[in-house]
């Protein structure tokens, strides 16, 4: 849903080591490591966007070295969204994207919402992808895990009863990899929540616009692993930050057909939620 933008920020703002800035720009096929358990990639995509550049960052994340945090409007009492870099530098988080598309009251989650089991949207809709972190018994469930509730044996139930963070969202990539879009003409900026095959937690982005369908063909073939993901915004409310040790990165959408069909946006908009990462203070004990 749409929120008015409140002031100018600079689009792509990224301070890093020479080498490092070489690398993001020329699209380079290896990951950039930024910090333990963190890594950095930028996929040139086999097939070009009509606008923007036509690159998909993703930052990868290992959930047992870096904690998953629900922070939004409904737990903090803010009044009023924020953008993701303001969430992540008021709350002290790492990296921060959209918690997922939310309803006209510009607060409530669209589908479940569940943090450290304080239920912040308590409407489990049609939505097939569900996102599970905090479990409850961390020697023998992963850290993170993206569910198909269509799947054979999986229930919400269930999912709830072994997690205390819940996230329920549209589905993208279904496990172990299949693309549950068909092509369609509608495209946008896209930020999404994946999964990897070594139970990683993928934060992606991409300014340029595609097709679910397209998006999703090009995450499959690019070499990362993802097995599941799932749609968290489109369009000028898509947005990513990060900022570890000397780089800083805020990236934010444009393109949405029959909403915003140009690359003109040069704000970040503020969202009512955010999923951010902070490091784990156990350090993966």
């Amino acid at each position: 849903m749409g929120v008015r933008a409140r002031s100018p920020v600079v689009m792509f703002m990224i301070n890093v080591l020479v080498g490092l800035f070489s690398a993001v720009m020329a699209g380079a096929a290896a990951w950039q490591p930024l910090a333990p358990g963190m890594d950095l990639k930028v996929l040139v995509v086999n097939a070009p966007g009509s606008v923007a550049e036509s690159r998909i960052t993703v930052v990868r994340i290992d959930p047992d070295l870096w904690e998953l945090e629900f922070v939004g409007i409904s737990r903090t009492g803010d009044a009023v969204g924020q953008t993701a870099r303001e969430w992540c530098r008021k709350h002290q988080l790492t990296a921060a994207i959209n918690a997922g598309m939310f309803a006209t009251d510009f607060k409530t989650h669209i589908g479940y919402l569940r943090f450290q089991d304080q239920v912040h949207s308590g409407h489990v809709n049609d939505y097939q992808s569900v996102a599970a972190f905090d479990p409850k018994d961390d020697k023998k469930l992963p850290r993170f895990r993206i569910f198909d509730l269509d799947s054979l044996g999986v229930g919400m139930q269930a999912i709830l009863d072994d997690y205390a963070s819940v996230v329920q969202n549209l589905r993208l990539i279904k496990r172990p990899g299949t693309n549950r879009w068909g092509q369609q003409p509608k495209k946008w900026s896209e930020a999404a929540l994946g999964e990897d095959s070594a139970g990683r937690i993928l934060f992606i982005f991409s300014r340029s616009p595609f097709s679910m369908h397209d998006l999703n063909k090009e995450l499959l073939a690019s070499g990362i692993g993802i097995v599941a993901a799932q749609h968290l915004e489109g369009g000028p409310e898509a947005q990513l930050y990060l900022h570890v040790g000397e780089v800083e990165l805020e990236m934010f959408g444009s393109y949405e057909t029959s909403f915003k069909e140009d690359d003109g946006n040069v704000v970040a908009w503020p969202v009512p939620n955010v999923l951010g990462i902070r490091p784990r203070s156990s350090g993966g004990n």
